[in-house]
C-alpha cells in the first residue's frame, strides 16, 4: 500500500511539472552558451556521454537535486550519515552535471538560470540548517543563510525590475564547491 502512495506523489510532482511547463514555455526555450569552460569540456568527456540528450536535459537534473534535497535532509536529520553524505554528495554533484550539459549542448533556458541556483541553495540551507546549527555557534548558522538568502532577494529584484535573468559565473562556481566541500 505503501508503495502505491509513493507512485501516486511522484504521479502529482509530475504532472504539476508538466502543467508548469506548459504555462510558462518561454522559460524553458534553448539560448546559445555565452562560453564553455574547460571543466565542463573533461566534464563531457568522462562523464556526460553517459546521459543521452534524449533523454537527460540540464532541467531535469536540476530538478532532480531539488526533488532529492528533503530525502537528503531526513536522512541527515536521523542520523543515516553513511547513506545521506553519499547521497548529499551525489545531489551536489548533479549541479557540475547539469551546467556542464547545458553549456557543452547549448541547453541553457531562463528556468535553469533561475532555478539551478536557487536549487543549490535550497541544498545547502538545508545542510545548514541541520549541520551548523546543531554542531556550530547559532550565529555562524545565521550568517550563512543570511548571505544565501540576500543572494535570492538580489536575483529576485533583477528578474522582475530589470528583467534580466544572469547565468551562473566563476565565483558562484567557486562558493557551491566550497559549501559542498565543508
Amino acid at each position: 500500500k505503501e508503495y502505491f502512495s509513493y507512485i501516486l506523489y511522484f504521479s502529482i510532482i509530475m504532472g504539476r511539472i508538466k502543467y508548469f511547463v506548459d504555462k510558462h514555455p518561454d522559460l524553458f526555450e534553448y539560448l546559445p552558451a555565452q562560453g564553455v569552460h574547460p571543466h565542463d569540456q573533461l566534464m563531457e568527456k568522462w562523464i556526460l556521454k553517459f546521459f543521452p540528450s534524449k533523454y537527460f536535459t540540464p532541467n531535469r537534473f536540476t530538478m532532480l537535486r531539488i526533488i532529492m534535497t528533503p530525502v537528503v535532509f531526513f536522512l541527515i536529520l536521523y542520523d543515516s550519515y553513511q547513506i545521506g553524505v553519499a547521497l548529499f554528495l551525489l545531489t551536489a554533484f548533479t549541479d557540475a552535471i547539469d551546467g556542464s550539459m547545458a553549456r557543452t549542448r547549448n541547453q541553457i533556458t531562463k528556468f535553469g538560470m533561475l532555478f539551478d541556483p536557487l536549487a543549490d541553495k535550497f541544498l545547502i540551507g538545508s545542510m545548514v540548517l541541520l549541520l551548523v546549527f546543531r554542531y556550530f555557534n547559532f550565529w555562524l548558522g545565521f550568517a550563512i543563510l543570511g548571505i544565501e538568502i540576500i543572494f535570492i532577494i538580489g536575483a529576485t529584484i533583477a528578474k522582475v525590475k530589470f528583467k534580466t535573468v544572469r547565468m551562473a559565473n566563476l565565483w558562484g562556481k567557486i562558493k557551491m564547491f566550497f559549501q559542498v566541500l565543508a
